[in-house]
């Protein structure tokens, strides 16, 4: 069984930068991404690395575009999630997913993905 696992989740104050990791126990899945979730909110999408075919393409929520920057080491088994400019509305438990999503999947849709790591709290304070 697959397991995901989040590091890199702590308390940082506006305008501050995070990474956060995510290990997969084995080889990781053509598609992972990083989801967050916020106290009384929805699971929202906010980056994913899709591999589609020999290629991969990238993908950002529009809140997190242009601060945001998610990439991959294979030979790691790791997922990256660059953090910049922190904003109070960016406080979230963060989830890593992995999965196998069709080239007509939705990167943002939770349920096309098959494995979920247990999170990593980021907490953004004025």
């Amino acid at each position: 069984q697959v397991q995901l696992v989040e590091s890199g989740g702590g308390s940082v104050q506006a305008g501050g930068s995070l990474r956060l990791a995510c290990v997969a126990s084995r080889y990781t899945y053509d598609s992972m991404a990083w989801f967050r979730q916020a106290p009384g909110k929805e699971r929202e999408g906010v980056a994913a690395i899709l591999g589609i075919g020999s290629t991969h393409e990238y993908y950002y929520s529009d809140s997190v575009k242009g601060r945001f920057a998610v990439s991959r080491d294979n030979g790691k088994n790791t997922l990256y999630l660059q953090m910049n400019s922190l904003k109070l509305d960016d406080t979230a438990m963060y989830y890593c997913a992995a999965g196998s999503i069709p080239s007509w999947g939705i990167w943002s849709d939770s349920r096309e993905y098959s494995y979920w790591g247990q999170g990593t709290q980021v907490t953004v304070s004025s």
